[in-house]
């Protein structure tokens, strides 16, 4: 695969930054509530709560949709994030309920679509849990069987059954979900949130968060907000100021690459009927989405651990850009000498327990780190709930079951370098063990074959 002319970003490749950034806070304000954070979950707070009458200011360090929000590969997801196999081994009277979360979360981001008119060329595919070997098509049946104990709407099946390219052997789809352009969503959330009253102010650096006589008191370089109550939306960015609680979010660097234009006719031969999005079942995942652009936007394959706060601003490294054009040559052995166009990277948040969660710092301070790699779907869901807490104080039932009682986190496990680097080792031992170069060369040829009968 050809990697001479990548184009590098410090931001999305989805995107450019919108025009209209707006100024940086300038003076003392105080409102009802203050949300921290202009992401996709801060976003959704902001705009549930200016809709329900509450007086709300938001601030946002660089501009709204900056970070992971519109960064990511563009599934939305209807299932758990994380190893299910494990999370149902350590949760399992909760798997029902996590179920039925990520589902509803799912549906919510598609009723925003759909109410505020985003044109984010989303289509309802769902996303397929693909197999490169036989070891990877043992795990996704046993995380189906999983899922359908407890009531999830998925399907196993072949590569031709799913719609799905031929290197793969098989795996399971999500109906819930599919794919979108992460930036063309977040971008039309900015737009749908400075139409409503609530006090938006880009460019504004939080530089503390405390109390004072009752209130939560803001800091920023040229002005301070006092608020009745405060959300804290910051994702992998949680860590900055003394009151957030220790290890509430692990930042985690990956990048997304895009290949350029692909003939139609080409991307025809894949068998890519579905245009499901694809997450491979390696430990650390590999996920591939077909554009309407006829390109391939894939990513991940390796975790970098953010080690301390502020975190950089960074570009992608050449040297795991071409690491992902070796595994997309692998995957799709008749595209093997596509270029890739750009290449884009941000920091996302996984929790300790690889559960989203949410709480309260005291009674006036919230949080939320709904992500662990299905933010696009749950964040905005889990923000317009904690709206709705703050107005009606009660905890929705999904709510309920995310709530942490106290903000004590432990150590998160495997997430230093060294036991990220054992993940990905492990990975590439069993691809060369179980030949996913070999299954991939496989089921090209037997595509090739089909089509030319």
């Amino acid at each position: 695969m050809k990697t001479e002319n990548v184009e590098y970003t410090t931001f999305s490749g989805w995107v450019d930054p919108p025009e209209d950034v707006l100024p940086s806070l300038a003076e003392d304000l105080v409102c009802d509530v203050a949300v921290v954070g202009g992401g996709i979950g801060g976003m959704s707070t902001a705009l549930r709560l200016a809709e329900r009458g509450q007086d709300v200011v938001l601030l946002e360090a660089e501009f709204c949709g900056h970070g992971a929000s519109s960064r990511n590969a563009g599934q939305l997801a209807g299932a758990p994030g994380g190893d299910l196999q494990l999370l149902n081994l350590l949760y399992r009277k909760k798997m029902p309920g996590m179920i039925g979360l990520a589902e509803r979360a799912a549906h919510h981001v598609e009723s925003l679509i759909e109410k505020h008119d985003i044109d984010c060329d989303y289509e309802r595919t769902g996303n397929v849990f693909a197999a490169t070997s036989r070891g990877q098509l043992g795990r996704v049946r046993r995380v189906t069987k999983i899922l359908q104990r407890v009531g999830a709407d998925v399907e196993l099946g072949t590569s031709e059954e799913l719609g799905i390219p031929r290197g793969f052997l098989g795996g399971m789809r999500e109906k819930v979900g599919g794919i979108m352009n992460p930036g063309r969503f977040t971008l039309g959330l900015r737009r749908v949130l400075l139409r409503t009253p609530a006090r938006v102010f880009e460019q504004t650096k939080v530089t503390d968060v405390a109390r004072d006589r009752g209130q939560v008191v803001i800091t920023t370089p040229r002005g301070e907000v006092r608020a009745n109550k405060a959300v804290l939306a910051t994702n992998a960015y949680a860590g900055e100021w003394d009151i957030t609680p220790p290890r509430l979010s692990v930042p985690i660097w990956v990048i997304e690459v895009e290949t350029e234009p692909i003939d139609p006719v080409r991307l025809a031969t894949l068998g890519w009927s579905s245009r499901s999005g694809l997450v491979t079942q390696h430990n650390i995942m590999e996920n591939y989405h077909l554009t309407p652009r006829n390109t391939v936007v894939f990513g991940v394959r390796r975790l970098e651990r953010g080690r301390t706060y502020p975190l950089p601003e960074k570009e992608p490294d050449q040297a795991l850009v071409e690491e992902l054009a070796e595994a997309f040559a692998t995957r799709f052995p008749a595209l093997s000498d596509v270029a890739i166009d750009r290449a884009w990277g941000g920091w996302i948040a996984i929790t300790p327990s690889w559960l989203p969660v949410a709480g309260q710092i005291d009674d006036a301070v919230y949080y939320s780190i709904a992500c662990n790699g299905h933010g696009l779907a749950q964040a905005p869901y889990v923000g317009s709930l904690i709206a709705d807490l703050i107005v009606d104080g009660e905890r929705h039932e999904d709510l309920a079951g995310l709530w942490q009682k106290k903000p004590k986190f432990p150590r998160p496990l495997m997430m230093s370098p060294l036991g990220l680097r054992a993940i990905w080792t492990v990975d590439r031992f069993n691809d060369f063990v179980n030949g996913s170069r070999r299954n991939a060369r496989r089921g090209s040829v037997r595509t090739l074959r089909r089509n030319a009968s």
